[in-house]
């Protein structure tokens, strides 16, 4: 089985990412980023929950909501951030931006559908190559009207490839309600195929980690997909500043704040020494990618 951290690693992880998407949109404001951003503001314990059962062999491939699940597998904000300025520290000398990202073992793409295939792709070859790693990949609700997913599905279950896939499904697709696009239910999609699916409804990152777990050890000792449901909700907008949902919908489902909930879990002074470690941490990480050397 694979090792699950104390709570209060767990909530340092989450508090990460918080503190550095809310760092990210303060330089949006302030002109010093360039194209938009997606943040993830809210759905931290879905990557907290899953990356940190993960290998450091395994691979990980995201969608244009990347920076929470990138934080955490790779752990470097500092070259995110660069990478979001253009600079030559980026990820990738400044070039991908925010959501087309690459590096050792993480990719991000933001067309939608368009990393199921990838996805499948990397399995196959972690299958072929008998690495015993597995590959993580990481959609949302919206990608279910593509057409390539399920092109990707009938290939994961056919070839039983070390693939867990992660439906983090936030309710809206951009900014339109999922009721309004999508016909059936999300968990007989995958069934559909073959493809075990366990669907949860929380915040709790013990929760989320606990579930990961199993799913997690089932793909690597059978090399077969798994899909796990978490359905979610994002606080901040679709992009850095688009939002059609009314603020009183969004305050209703604040009170779910996966930091809060693991705050409820931890000694007070805990919570008030990592909140201080970590707001030091990103706000140091921020100043040095804003006097980084821009990428030439």
């Amino acid at each position: 089985m694979s090792n699950s951290l104390p709570l209060a690693e767990l909530y340092k992880k989450m508090l990460t990412i918080r503190y550095f998407e809310e760092g990210v949109l303060k330089l949006f404001e302030q002109g010093k980023l360039f194209g938009t951003t997606h943040a993830y503001i809210g759905q931290e314990a879905n990557a907290v929950g899953v990356i940190t059962n993960l290998k450091n062999s395994d691979i990980v491939v995201s969608n244009h909501r990347c920076h929470g699940h990138y934080i955490t597998h790779k752990e470097n904000p500092y070259a995110l951030l660069c990478e979001m300025m253009g600079k030559q520290d980026g990820l990738n000398a400044g070039r991908g931006g925010s959501q087309h990202i690459c590096d050792d073992g993480f990719f991000s793409n933001g067309i939608l559908g368009g990393i199921m295939p990838l996805a499948a792709g990397l399995a196959y070859s972690e299958k072929f190559n008998k690495t015993g790693n597995i590959v993580v990949v990481f959609i949302g609700d919206g990608t279910l009207g593509e057409g390539v997913l399920y092109e990707s599905l009938n290939i994961a279950s056919k070839w039983e490839l070390p693939l867990l896939i992660v439906v983090e499904n936030n309710r809206y697709a951009q900014s339109t309600k999922i009721e309004l696009t999508l016909a059936g239910g999300i968990l007989d999609r995958f069934t559909a195929f073959g493809i075990e699916t366990k669907e949860i409804e929380t915040f709790n990152v013990m929760e989320i980690n606990n579930v990961s777990v199993g799913l997690i050890d089932i793909v690597r000792k059978t090399t077969k997909p798994q899909c796990l449901i978490i359905n979610t909700y994002r606080f901040a907008s679709h992009s850095k500043s688009d939002d059609g949902r009314s603020q009183s919908e969004v305050e209703k489902w604040k009170v779910n704040d996966p930091l809060i909930i693991t705050e409820k879990g931890l000694d007070k002074n805990v919570v008030d020494n990592i909140q201080l470690e970590v707001n030091d941490y990103i706000s140091g990480e921020i100043k040095k990618a804003t006097e980084a050397p821009m990428a030439e």
